[in-house]
């Protein structure tokens, strides 16, 4: 019995003792209730700000911590692992990933080699078994070096989750809610019951014009509107800081999305072209927002292909 405490004292130790490149940005946390903190990263694009550019969630309880997201490199996930073990001598029992996008999901590993459960939801595997996903990392190792390198490892989930899925972890009650594809493959949400708290992921982008990417932004606005409620505490989007005021989190997102759909589906019906739709839209609303010269264009773009798409019942 002593040679398996000495041993898995010493696996634990190897752990703790992984060196990462350390990063000099700073990584705040914020609580948002009484089990409930947040690591809020910086508006910008990709790899502004060292690659912390989104938010990862952390819930504390007496028989240990679960992680929401992972941020966008070992370096950022290793300095979170530190803060939490500031605050608690727990250990982190899982991670729920909101959804596979490289800035949630390279400081998994950190986690993982811990032995935490990664949960996922239904579609990781398209985005993991895509070109795309081997291109991007390649890509990071060059332009987030030395925080992303050779060591960067892409993690598999160990479940997926596709549909309502509910567990407890030291008198905390958890509820993973399964959104289909909405801002990408697959996304899933983290709500903890006792606090009343919603860990949204990308689904909710507040104080930034969203990355709609392939999104399916018809289902993306139906989730929105189901998650517009006043029962929350607090609501922790994908990226900048937690709204108080839910609702008009919520309503942010939902507006900038049902006008891109509002302009570019105008556009599809009396068969303008994107670039004249585009530069004749009036998007003064948004346009002083965070990341607007960097997705805008963008995003409208991707929801004009999918507009046409859904015109010809595609």
């Amino acid at each position: 019995m002593r040679l398996l405490i000495w041993l898995a004292m010493a696996w634990s130790s190897s752990v703790f003792a992984i060196e990462y490149p350390p990063v000099t940005v700073d990584v705040p946390i914020h609580q948002v209730s009484e089990h409930a903190y947040y690591a809020e990263g910086a508006a910008g694009a990709a790899t502004d700000n060292e690659g912390f550019i989104s938010n990862a969630g952390f819930v504390v309880t007496d028989e240990g911590v679960v992680v929401f997201d992972a941020l966008g490199s070992p370096s950022l996930a290793w300095t979170l692992r530190q803060r939490i073990r500031e605050l608690t001598d727990k250990p982190v029992v899982k991670v729920v990933l909101s959804h596979y996008h490289a800035d949630h999901i390279y400081g998994l590993q950190v986690f993982k080699d811990e032995g935490a459960e990664i949960l996922a939801p239904r579609g990781a595997y398209e985005y993991l078994d895509a070109p795309t996903a081997t291109q991007r990392l390649d890509e990071r190792r060059v332009s987030l070096y030395p925080w992303v390198n050779e060591e960067t490892r892409l993690v598999r989930p160990d479940q997926l989750i596709e549909g309502a899925y509910a567990f407890s972890l030291g008198g905390i009650d958890f509820q993973l809610n399964y959104l289909g594809s909405a801002h990408s493959d697959g996304d899933l949400t983290l709500y903890v019951k006792q606090d009343r708290v919603l860990f949204s992921g990308d689904i909710i982008f507040e104080g930034r014009v969203p990355f709609v990417g392939d999104a399916d932004t018809k289902h993306w606005l139906e989730t929105l509107q189901m998650l517009e409620t006043n029962e929350l505490v607090a609501l922790v989007p994908g990226h900048g800081p937690a709204a108080t005021d839910p609702v008009k989190a919520v309503a942010s997102t939902r507006d900038y999305l049902a006008y891109l759909r509002e302009i570019m589906g105008a556009a599809v019906e009396d068969f303008q072209d994107f670039a004249s739709a585009y530069e004749g839209a009036d998007w003064s609303r948004f346009e002083d927002m965070p990341a607007f010269d960097e997705a805008n264009r963008r995003n409208a773009y991707q929801v004009f292909l999918s507009m046409e798409a859904e015109s010809l019942g595609l």
